[in-house]
């Protein structure tokens, strides 16, 4: 819909990590994620240019099926 995506915020208002604007700080946050692991999706992210859907994230070294699970639901693009 128009007018949704707020380009500067981090948190939707559904709580949701947006994987494309959330800080390495932000993204630490999230269950079983420790800072190696946030830089590694930061990083992934500013290489690939963003994430093009949440599913991407299991392109990056560390997230595998499990650890996935986890945070699915807790994070947007």
């Amino acid at each position: 819909r128009r007018g949704e995506g707020g380009a500067a915020k981090k948190r939707e208002g559904n709580g949701k990590v947006n994987l494309n604007l959330a800080e390495i700080e932000e993204i630490e946050r999230l269950p079983g994620i420790g800072p190696t692991l946030a830089k590694r999706i930061f990083d992934y992210r500013e290489r690939m240019g963003g994430f093009r859907s949440v599913e991407e994230l299991k392109q990056v070294s560390g997230i595998g099926e499990k650890k996935f699970a986890e945070i699915r639901d807790l994070v947007e693009v």
